[in-house]
Parts: C-alpha cells; sequence; structure tokens
C-alpha cells in the first residue's frame, strides 16, 4: 500500500486540524486547541480502487513555530494549503505557506488549496482567490499535476475526503512522471 506524507499549512486557526479530524471519522468539535508545534495522524484512503495511506502533519500556524515546522516537511509527497473563507489575510498569507513549503522540501511538490469554513459567510474576494489559484497553476506547467482548490468545511464535512482523494490523484500522477523522467535519462 503506497505511503504518502501529508504536511497541512496555513495560518493558525483556519481549521486545519479540524479537517484533519473529519478526515480521520472523529467529527467536528467547535472548541479551537493550539497546535504545538506538529501533530500527525494516520489514515487509509482508497482512491479509484487502490487503497492508500496517508501519513498527515498537522503543522502549527503560528510565526513563532517557523523554526520548528522546518524539521517536518522533509519526505513530504504532498500538502494541503488551507485558509479561513472568513479571514482575506489567511488567503493572502498562503504565498509564504508556499514558499515555506518548497524551501523546506527542497522542490515542488503536488498540493491542494481548500478555503475552509465555507459554512460561514464568505469574506473572500473571488476575484483574489481565482488570481492566487491560477498563479499557482502557473507556477507548476512544468509538472504533471493540477493545482485544485475546493470549498470546504470541517463542520458539515464538505468535500473534506474529495481534498485527500485529489492530492492523492495528484501525487501518484507526479511520482509517476517522475520515474518516468529517472527512467528516460
Amino acid at each position: 500500500m503506497p505511503l504518502y506524507k501529508i504536511c497541512l499549512l496555513g495560518d493558525g486557526g483556519v481549521g486545519k486540524t479540524s479537517l484533519r479530524e473529519r478526515f480521520l471519522g472523529k467529527g467536528f468539535q467547535s472548541g479551537y486547541i493550539l497546535t504545538i508545534g506538529a501533530d500527525f495522524a494516520v489514515q487509509n484512503l482508497e482512491i479509484d480502487g487502490t487503497q492508500y495511506k496517508f501519513q498527515i502533519w498537522d503543522l502549527a500556524g503560528q510565526q513563532r513555530f517557523e523554526a520548528v515546522r522546518a524539521l517536518y516537511y522533509k519526505g513530504s509527497h504532498g500538502a494541503i494549503l488551507v485558509f479561513d473563507q472568513t479571514r482575506p489575510e489567511s488567503l493572502y498569507n498562503l504565498e509564504n505557506w508556499k514558499r515555506e513549503l518548497f524551501t523546506n522540501v527542497g522542490r515542488q511538490i503536488p498540493y491542494v488549496v481548500l478555503g475552509n469554513k465555507s459554512d460561514l459567510p464568505n469574506a473572500i474576494d473571488q476575484n483574489e482567490l481565482s488570481k492566487f489559484v491560477e498563479k499557482c497553476q502557473s507556477e507548476v506547467t512544468d509538472i504533471l499535476y493540477n493545482i485544485s482548490y475546493l470549498d470546504t468545511s470541517a463542520k458539515s464535512g464538505l468535500n473534506v475526503t474529495e481534498a485527500f482523494s485529489q492530492l492523492g490523484r495528484s501525487i501518484k500522477a507526479f511520482i509517476v512522471e517522475y520515474k518516468a523522467q529517472k527512467e528516460s535519462l
């Protein structure tokens, strides 16, 4: 069974832990508990008839944990970048999260972008969101995967499993392409 290491990234309070807990089948809790450093869990998921194991690293979003986070990126196969649809600054900060991800992994890896808390009133400028997703896609034109964007809600479960499924498909395509490129050399 393929094992994919996934990092959940985004500002503190955007719902990374709640998304992970929902994906693990633990439901939703409204209380916010600060992640200190990192926390991880393992979950299996069937995608297109194949079983995959996801090792999900939930990285603390506060700036003061930046030095500690660097340790947890190594060996990552993919990432989920999360922003809070009620806090526009959390969308703008995803550029910093992408930079931190690629700097610490040492190369580009597949990722999906999630606009969490879609069950609450949306404060995000949809044009800014479209520009961000288009920019993300333009940065990976020479790599065989697409940047997916999904509205999610850890509270209702909207698109939570789908987010991991889409990321799993992108990682698989990326690995197949990478192996093909290595073999052609």
